[in-house]
C-alpha cells in the first residue's frame, strides 16, 4: 500500500512538472507574439489567428488547473489557493471578441497580458526545483519577475503612450521610463494617460518591495561565506592540534 502510495505521488509530480514547462514555454510565445505585434505596430484584434493560437494556451492553463485540482489530496484547499490561476486562465479576449464586447484598444492590449501570470507562476516553481537554497530561488523567482514586469510595463506604456505624449516616440523611451521608475529613482519622462500614471505607481511600489529582497539575498550570502571561512578556519586548527599531539608523544 505504501509502494503504491509512493508511485502514484511521484508520477502526479512528473505530470504536473511536465504541465509546468509547457506552460513557460506557451508563455514565452505569447511574450514574442505580443512583442512582435507591438514593434510593427500590429492591432492583434484583426488576427483570428492570434485569438485562436490564445483560445488554446488558455485551454490548456485550465486543463493544467483541473488536472491539478484532481490530483490533489485536499481539493478544497488547493481549489482556495489557486482560485486566482483559475480566473487568469479563463480566454477572456476571446469571450470579447465572441460576443462583440467593445473596450478601448489600450484596455484590450493590456488583458492580453493576464494568462502570463500563470507562466509566472509556472517559472517560479521551475526555479525552486533547480535552487537547493531557498533563499536563492526566492530570489532568482523575484527577480524573474521583476524584470518581466519592468518588460511588460515598458510595452504597455508605449501603446498607451506613444500617440498623445511627444516624450514617448519608440520603444527605448519606454524602456527608460520603466527602468527608472521601477528604481524609484524618477524619469524625465512623466505619463499623461490615466494608464501610464497607474503603471508609475505600480512601479515604483514594486521597486520597494524588491530592494528588501536584494538586500536579504546578500546578507544571506555573506552568512554562508563567514560560515564557510569558519569551517575551514576550525579544521585548520583542529589538524594543527593533531599535529602537536603527534609529535608530542
Amino acid at each position: 500500500m505504501k509502494n503504491t502510495f509512493r508511485n502514484f505521488f511521484y508520477q502526479k509530480t512528473n505530470i504536473c512538472d511536465i504541465l509546468h514547462i509547457i506552460i513557460i514555454l506557451l508563455s514565452i510565445f505569447l511574450v514574442i507574439s505580443i512583442s512582435i505585434d507591438t514593434f510593427k505596430n500590429i492591432p492583434f484584434q484583426t488576427q483570428g489567428s492570434y485569438l485562436k493560437i490564445q483560445l488554446w494556451i488558455c485551454i490548456f492553463f485550465l486543463f493544467d488547473f483541473l488536472l491539478e485540482f484532481m490530483l490533489s489530496g485536499r481539493k478544497w484547499n488547493f481549489f482556495r489557493s489557486h482560485f486566482v490561476f483559475l480566473i487568469i486562465s479563463i480566454p477572456y479576449l476571446n469571450i470579447i471578441d465572441y460576443y462583440n464586447l467593445s473596450f478601448s484598444p489600450e484596455v484590450s492590449y493590456f488583458i492580453r497580458f493576464i494568462p502570463l501570470i500563470r507562466g509566472g507562476y509556472a517559472l517560479a516553481i521551475v526555479v525552486s526545483w533547480l535552487t537547493k537554497n531557498k533563499i536563492s530561488g526566492l530570489f532568482v523567482s523575484y527577480l524573474t519577475m521583476l524584470l518581466a514586469t519592468v518588460y511588460f510595463s515598458s510595452l504597455i506604456f508605449l501603446v498607451i503612450e506613444h500617440k498623445v505624449n511627444p516624450l514617448v516616440t519608440n520603444y527605448p523611451d519606454s524602456l527608460w521610463w520603466a527602468f527608472m521608475n521601477v528604481t524609484t529613482v524618477g524619469s524625465n519622462i512623466y505619463a499623461v494617460t490615466t494608464g501610464g500614471r497607474i503603471l508609475s505607481v505600480v512601479l515604483a511600489a514594486l521597486g520597494m518591495m524588491m530592494f528588501p529582497v536584494f538586500t536579504v539575498y546578500i546578507t544571506s550570502v555573506m552568512q554562508r561565506v563567514n560560515r564557510k571561512k569558519k569551517g575551514i578556519s576550525h579544521s585548520k586548527d583542529a589538524k594543527e592540534i593533531d599535529t602537536n599531539d603527534t609529535v608530542k608523544s
